[in-house]
């Protein structure tokens, strides 16, 4: 299993929408890096939901991928901001997961909450410069920031 960090705004897709909806493809990505991301996930893989352009920036809930890397519908909808014509059908340039919530944090992880702990020191989102809409998350990272939500492991098994 891997872990993974997708970044919404809650104004836009937040982490009630997603309880509402059950299953929500994550679709609109543009970044040919955060894409390539997208692509290794695997269905159980698990994604913290974290809300970017809010004060303050925190990570609401846990996801779950339902569905691996498929092409993106969006880039053949010409009237969608995420529309690409230079992408084909025979050869998509963009694609998208399926993802469902598991659960919403106790409390709330702030960005300076994960800046606090030392297993994200490291980590993009933490450090100035280029943070995606979607990165990857290691193993120490991912517990420890479950553990300051309040939960653990077994809270998602549950």
């Amino acid at each position: 299993m891997a872990f993974w960090l997708l970044k919404s705004e809650p104004d836009v897709f937040g982490w009630p929408d997603l309880v509402a909806v059950g299953t929500e493809p994550w679709n609109g990505i543009r970044n040919y890096q955060a894409r390539n991301f997208l692509r290794q996930m695997q269905p159980g893989d698990l994604c913290f939901l974290y809300h970017s352009t809010t004060q303050p920036p925190h990570i609401a809930g846990v996801m779950r991928v339902a569905r691996a890397a498929y092409p993106d519908d969006l880039q053949f909808e010409k009237d969608s901001p995420y529309f690409d014509p230079k992408s084909q059908p025979d050869n998509p340039r963009w694609s998208m997961v399926d993802v469902q919530p598991v659960v919403e944090l106790r409390q709330l992880v702030t960005l300076d909450d994960l800046r606090s702990l030392s297993a994200w020191v490291e980590s993009p989102l933490t450090r100035r410069g280029n943070r995606l809409s979607v990165m990857p998350v290691t193993a120490a990272e991912f517990r420890t920031a479950l553990k300051a939500g309040g939960l653990d492991m077994d809270d998602l098994t549950a």
